[in-house]
Order: structure tokens, then C-alpha cells, then sequence
């Protein structure tokens, strides 16, 4: 049996342009996050997450996905509400989301954010790697930065990475 592995990687991790800046990011408390809070855009013209780590990788092949979610959600009398005030923007363009890796593999594609008041998974991209237990440098990023008009209503919860495949085993948790 071959063993892989699977990361987790909090908002808090994860460089966001601008979140420094109440007056467009926060970080709030949420019992949906793995992480128990998520990073939440009010309102910005340029949308930028980076992600980079080192990890000795076993042998396979491995996806990389963002968690999101338009609007914020909060509970009241013990029922999940979702506010969508804020939601704005990300049906005029795609978000672009792109992988590389330190041995050349990448990746480019495109999204819309979808399904207001719903956590997703999107995909960033997939790699190989073919020698376990060597250090692999992995960058990713999810980006809108077309500057014509402003977005909001973003809750970032994190990335995954996993191997190919097993992304429905997450979205039970």
C-alpha cells in the first residue's frame, strides 16, 4: 500500500494582498473552518492569494484546491444564515487560479465563483512527483486583478493539497 499524504493550509498561512487592511479583509470566527476562522473580503479591487511551501512529498499524484465561499456566514436561534450584502463582482470575470513546482510542472485555469452561501473546492491544478522524500517547492495562487471593477463577499478557509482523487473524502468533513 502506497502512502501519500494530505495538507491543510489556513488562511492564515497564505499571503493575501491587502490583509493588513481592515477597511477590505478580516479574519473571523467561524465553526465551518478547519481552522476555526476564515479570511472574509469586504470589498477590493485587486484579489491576490499566494500560497508556497517546502514538503518532502511521497511518490503520486497530487491536487491542489482552494475552500471558499460567497458570503458570510453566522448562525441565529441555531440556524445557519448567510449574508450575501457584500457579494459582488465575481460573475464579471474569472477568477485565474495557477501551480508550479520546483521540477517545472504548472498549471493555468479559470473559474467563476459560484453558489452564493456554499463552501467549494477549486481546483488549482494537479503534479506528479516521481522521487519521494526530496524537497518540492510548490507555489499556487488564485487571482482576480482586473482593476474595472471592485469584489466582495469572499470567505477564504484555506487550501488543500491531496492526492488526485480523494477530494470527495474531504468534503465530508
Amino acid at each position: 500500500m502506497r502512502t501519500q499524504v494530505c495538507l491543510l493550509i489556513s488562511p492564515r498561512s497564505l499571503k493575501i494582498t491587502g490583509i493588513d487592511d481592515r477597511r477590505y479583509w478580516n479574519y473571523i470566527p467561524t465553526e465551518e473552518s478547519r481552522f476555526k476562522s476564515v479570511a472574509y473580503l469586504q470589498q477590493m479591487w485587486w484579489v491576490e492569494v499566494l500560497g508556497e511551501l517546502d514538503f518532502e512529498f511521497p511518490k503520486g499524484n497530487y491536487s491542489i484546491y482552494f475552500r471558499l465561499q460567497l458570503g458570510k456566514t453566522s448562525k441565529r436561534l441555531g440556524r445557519r444564515v448567510c449574508n450575501l450584502d457584500q457579494v459582488h463582482g465575481w460573475d464579471i470575470k474569472p477568477v485565474r487560479f495557477q501551480l508550479s513546482t520546483s521540477d517545472g510542472q504548472s498549471s493555468l485555469s479559470q473559474s467563476y465563483l459560484r453558489g452564493p452561501g456554499e463552501w467549494a473546492f477549486y481546483h488549482v491544478g494537479d503534479f506528479a512527483i516521481e522521487r519521494p522524500n526530496v524537497s518540492t517547492n510548490i507555489k499556487f495562487s488564485l487571482a482576480q486583478i482586473d482593476c474595472t471593477h471592485t469584489k466582495g463577499g469572499l470567505c477564504i478557509d484555506g487550501a488543500v493539497i491531496c492526492p488526485t482523487g480523494s477530494i470527495d473524502k474531504l468534503k465530508q468533513f
